[in-house]
C-alpha cells in the first residue's frame, strides 16, 4: 500500500484487516505497509478495491493498494534492467509498482538531464538514484503528474525481502 499520504498503519491492524477478508496466511514486511498473504479466487484488482474500502471503512485510512501475485512479483525482480546497480547499490534502486500504462510523451520529460535513470516494466517503473532519493530533483518533477499514474515505490532491498517471503 502506499503509505506516502497516511505516514503509516500498525502491521498488527494491517493483518488483522485481512485475516477479517477471508485472506491466509498473512505475513507483514517492514513497517512499511507490506503483506505477502493469499486469497482465493479473487482476481488482484479486486483485492485492491476490497482492501482500499476496508481500509477506509474501518481504520479511516484513505489510500491506493497495489497487489501483485507471486508470479507478478518474480517477473518484476526477473526483468529489473539495472541488474547491477542492483548488486552494488539496491537502497538506490527503486522500483515504483503502478497502475496503467505511463504517458510516454511525460517519460520523456523525466528522462531529462540528471544522474537518474529510469525504464518501464510491467506495471512498473524502475528509477536509480545513484545521488540518493533525498538530493535527486527527479521527485520535483512536473513529469510525475503527467505521467497519470498512481504507484507506491520499494527499494530494491525490499523488493527482494517481498519476493523473498512469497
Amino acid at each position: 500500500m502506499n503509505l506516502g499520504k497516511i505516514g503509516k498503519i500498525a502491521m498488527a491492524d494491517l493483518r488483522d484487516l485481512l485475516e477479517s477478508l477471508e485472506c491466509s496466511r498473512v505475513q507483514t514486511l517492514l513497517q512499511s505497509g507490506n503483506a505477502v498473504f493469499d486469497s482465493k479466487a479473487r482476481t488482484t484488482s479486486a483485492v485492491e478495491k476490497e482492501l482500499e474500502a476496508a481500509l477506509a471503512s474501518r481504520l479511516g485510512l484513505e489510500t491506493e493498494v497495489f497487489v501483485r501475485t507471486p508470479a507478478q512479483w518474480a517477473a518484476i525482480v526477473t526483468a529489473n534492467p539495472f541488474a547491477e546497480m542492483a548488486k552494488r547499490d539496491p537502497s538506490h534502486l527503486v522500483v515504483l509498482v503502478t497502475r496503467g500504462k505511463p504517458e510516454l510523451a511525460a517519460l520523456a520529460q523525466l528522462r531529462a538531464p540528471g544522474p537518474e535513470e529510469l525504464e518501464v516494466g510491467e506495471g512498473c517503473l524502475y528509477i536509480t538514484y545513484p545521488d540518493g532519493i533525498g538530493r535527486s530533483k527527479l521527485s520535483a518533477n512536473p513529469g510525475w503528474r503527467a505521467l497519470g499514474l498512481v504507484g507506491t515505490a520499494r527499494n530494491w532491498n525490499t523488493v527482494q525481502k517481498i519476493a523473498a517471503a512469497l
